[in-house]
């Protein structure tokens, strides 16, 4: 309650204050709130007696620099002629005791001021019936380190407009400047370190991760936030546990059944370090070993969680706040304590017995750590050397909070030299009015800090619209030096204002690890594809192979991709190859075969013709229809030949060839049987008296008659080629992973007409042959004839069911195969007689025996 431009605190709070507090005087005072003591100790109050005095288990050597820290910027401050040359800064500092009650009292008390002293010790005077405090107040507090001090600080004292300076809350939830308007901070906002965080684990793979935090909206916050973050990152929350601030052992027991419980290895934990050094004890007391932690940066810097949990800490990975490299002045000026100080302040007096293990004469220090313990201490001998133990107080290695504090001095001070420097009647308040330096309101400062614009230790510092620095983190590693103390390595860096996809840059080489393995599902390779597991989180998965002609490049793919119609994928399936290219060649066991027979029926046909032409005056030749039978020869070797058009990869123009001389020359050849057959068969006829059916069948029209048969056959095959010809194609529908180059006929109807055609040529010359298989004659051909009709049928009736079944080269060779059995049936069965007698048997090459066995068979028959 605000009366008279007081904070009045009601009589029976039981406020009695000593001297737990830093104060020096100015023209100006900056309050500040740090921590330096944690981790209350829970106690069972009743209602019989008044409440004792909270006690807490542990002091902050790191909160005491950071209040060192604050006080030694005001000092350097005072003593540039730059800034600020006609004010003083003071400073009055408290502990917040990391406590939302302690630290709402402790504001209370800046705001309104130093209180008076009485005998050493900070009294209240009262004022009907309430504690009234001294008016030097300050109009400004850096603090607290918490999120949820901050926000239950700028609840109660945003209405007065009093600005709050944090240096370590981090809570994205303070970035709301419509609830928070006076609010800022030098600490970057947890949305940024949440993405780092999101970025990092996706970057190793961790894909099943524990997410823990302590009951706090900062926790809060920050998993709500990741949890978000993480799933455009294929990352899963193993499980999400929140524990209370004081970690009873009941609470401890689920945590750790919640940890032992789960499968994931990698453990993210939103919380301070005192509620981690719970934690690691009770870790190290079940033996739970192989955790990866991942730190929050409110601990990714704590090294006294160290000095008793080594072995679990080894490897750990966390972003902290940018570090100082050096702060000029700072380390002379935490050392140098001289023992009045020690003894007029009660942080310092904790401190030093705390750190030397002693007790000091006359000491104002009210707080003690195991009340046994401390009596049982010796005095301080005065001799004490800070520089003789290692302590986090006079540790300069690692300022990134007290940076922090540092620069968030210096904004004030920047802001008031901004206010100093206003112009009367150019200023930005009303009328253009400037604020007095020395006597402002407390939002005409936030007015200036929200406009800082400054440079520190050479960082450009300023802030967005929230009142949020720029965010830039270092990624450290927790390793073990060879004497067994901590080394944080800087093994990376975030830094928001790059690209996204430039923002993390991580040296791996130089991290680390532990063992431990933190997937719900192995990663599914390259060839593979994720299917979700009905009612599981999105990292608990299937693997699936491709489909038949799909590919996954990527591991962890969630579809696999169809390879175009020329490819076809390898056996891994993780890559499209060019499909194998099949077609009868010439380099092939069958294609050789096949050429060679057909060259060897050639041959044979031409020595035939040469055999024949060497005895084209011998009887037996002249008797056979010379000329026919040197025709049926020529067309023989060109069958043959037709063949060799039905090997190689074929194109439009061997496809347009092909189909037409097999029709043509076949046409040809059963032409000449046919003309052959009927003359047979019409010389007998002539034998009969008054028959003159010869004069029909003279040289010129057995000719026409092979021509006109073969013209019908070549009007088809021009039909066929100009309305639709046959072509070359790539047929990928018989075998997948093969294009099989094949002649398609284009017209099935032509084909099958070319066939039909050359059947009906054949069934004629069949029925031909056999009405003139015993006609009288000792080298009657029409019996040879009919013998090549059978095997000429039996071939290509074999042929039509053979060619609809198969596919690819097997069809070709099938074609090829009928083509040259028909072709050597014809070969053999009408030429083989005939050359065994000339070449075996000449004495039957004769005239009279030709008369001779005609006479005889004529006289049978009369």
């Amino acid at each position: 309650v605000l009366k008279n431009g007081y904070f009045l605190i009601p009589q029976g709070s039981a406020m009695t204050v000593n001297k737990n507090s830093l104060y020096e005087d100015g023209d100006v005072v900056v309050g500040g709130l740090f921590p330096l003591h944690y981790s209350p100790i829970s106690s069972v109050t009743g209602y019989r007696a008044k409440p004792t005095p909270t006690m807490y288990k542990y002091f902050s050597s790191r909160a005491l620099r950071w209040m060192q820290t604050m006080t030694f910027a005001i000092k350097e401050i005072n003593q540039r002629s730059d800034l600020l040359p006609q004010i003083k800064l003071g400073f009055h500092i408290r502990d917040s005791c990391d406590d939302i009650p302690v630290s709402l009292r402790a504001s209370l008390l800046l705001v309104n001021g130093q209180p008076e002293s009485v005998n050493g010790v900070e009294s209240l005077g009262k004022h009907n019936g309430c504690a009234a405090i001294n008016r030097t107040v300050s109009s400004i507090i850096i603090g607290d380190a918490a999120s949820g001090v901050s926000m239950a600080l700028l609840r109660s004292l945003g209405s007065f407009h009093i600005p709050l300076v944090s240096y370590f809350a981090s809570c994205s939830c303070l970035s709301n400047q419509r609830e928070f308007p006076t609010f800022m901070r030098t600490m970057p906002s947890d949305t940024f370190q949440i993405r780092a965080l999101a970025r990092l684990v996706s970057y190793f793979s961790w894909t099943w991760v524990g997410v823990i935090g302590v009951e706090s909206d900062y926790a809060r916050f920050a998993i709500q936030l990741f949890l978000q973050e993480s799933v455009q990152y294929g990352v899963c929350a193993a499980y999400t546990y929140f524990y209370p601030v004081v970690l009873s052992q009941h609470a401890l027991d689920e945590l750790m059944d919640v940890i032992q419980m789960s499968s994931s290895k990698v453990i993210m934990n939103f919380s301070s370090e005192s509620e981690m050094q719970g934690i690691l004890r009770e870790v190290q007391r079940r033996n739970i070993s192989g955790l990866q932690w991942i730190a929050s940066e409110a601990w990714a810097t704590a090294k006294s969680l160290w000095e008793k949990s080594a072995d679990l800490l080894m490897g750990t990975l966390g972003f902290a706040i940018r570090r100082a490299v050096m702060i000029p002045g700072l380390k002379q000026h935490l050392t140098s304590l001289s023992p009045s100080h020690i003894h007029e302040s009660a942080f310092l007096a904790e401190f030093w017995e705390e750190t030397f293990k002693c007790r000091l004469n006359g000491s104002v220090n009210s707080h003690s750590h195991g009340v046994d313990s401390y009596l049982d201490r010796p005095l301080c001998e005065g001799t004490e050397d800070l520089g003789d133990v290692y302590s986090p107080y006079s540790d300069v290695t690692q300022l990134r909070v007290s940076y922090n504090v540092y620069k968030a001095v210096y904004l004030v001070a920047h802001a008031l030299q901004d206010m100093s420097n206003c112009n009367v009647g150019k200023g930005p308040f009303l009328n253009g009015t400037c604020a007095d330096p020395k006597n402002f309101k407390p939002w005409q400062l936030i007015h200036y800090m929200k406009r800082a614009n400054f440079s520190s230790l050479g960082e450009k510092i300023n802030f967005d619209q929230n009142g949020d620095p720029i965010a830039y983190y270092d990624l450290l590693n927790w390793q073990k030096r060879p004497d067994g103390s901590l080394h944080l390595v800087k093994v990376g860096f975030y830094d928001a204002s790059m690209l996204a996809g430039r923002s993390l840059v991580i040296n791996d080489s130089a991290i680390q690890w532990p063992a431990f393995r933190s997937v719900c599902s192995d990663s599914c390779p390259p060839g593979s594809r994720i299917v979700r597991r009905k009612g599981e989180p999105i990292c608990c998965f299937d693997c699936v192979p491709c489909a038949e002609g799909e590919v996954s490049y990527m591991t962890d793919s969630f579809e696999c991709l169809r390879c175009s119609e020329d490819t076809w994928p390898n056996n891994a399936r993780n890559l499209c190859i060019p499909k194998t290219i099949e077609y009868l060649s010439y380099h092939e066991f069958m294609g050789i075969l096949l050429c060679v027979a057909s060259l060897l029926g050639a041959c044979l046909s031409i020595s035939i013709i040469a055999t024949f032409y060497t005895y084209k005056d011998t009887p037996l030749v002249r008797a056979n229809n010379m000329e026919l039978s040197f025709l049926l020869l020529v067309f023989l070797v060109v069958c043959f030949l037709v063949g060799l058009l039905f090997i190689g990869r074929p194109s439009d123009w061997l496809c347009r060839i092909r189909y037409p001389a097999f029709g043509i020359s076949f046409a040809l050849c059963i032409s000449c049987l046919l003309a052959k057959t009927a003359v047979v068969l019409m010389a007998f006829r002539a034998t009969l008296p008054g028959s003159n059916v010869m004069k029909w069948f003279g040289a010129k029209q057995q000719r026409a008659s092979v021509l006109l048969g073969t013209a019908i056959q070549v009007l088809i095959c021009l039909i066929w080629l100009l309305t639709s010809p046959p072509q070359a194609t790539g047929n990928t529908h018989y075998h997948s992973a093969t294009i099989i180059i094949e002649c398609v006929t284009g017209s099935e109807v032509g084909f099958w007409c070319v066939l039909g055609y050359i059947g009906i040529l054949a069934c004629m010359c069949f029925v031909m042959a056999f009405l003139a298989r015993k006609l009288p004659d000792n080298f009657n051909e029409a019996k040879f004839i009919t013998f090549s009709m059978l095997i000429f049928f039996a071939v290509w009736v074999t042929f039509i069911p053979v060619y609809v079944s198969t596919a690819g080269k097997y069809t070709v060779a099938v074609h090829i195969f009928a083509i040259l059995a028909s072709a050597f049936g014809l070969l053999f069965c009408i030429f083989a007689p005939k050359c065994y007698i000339l070449m075996l048997k000449p004495e039957k090459n004769s005239k009279k025996h030709i008369i001779l066995k005609t006479n005889g068979n004529s006289g049978q028959q009369l």
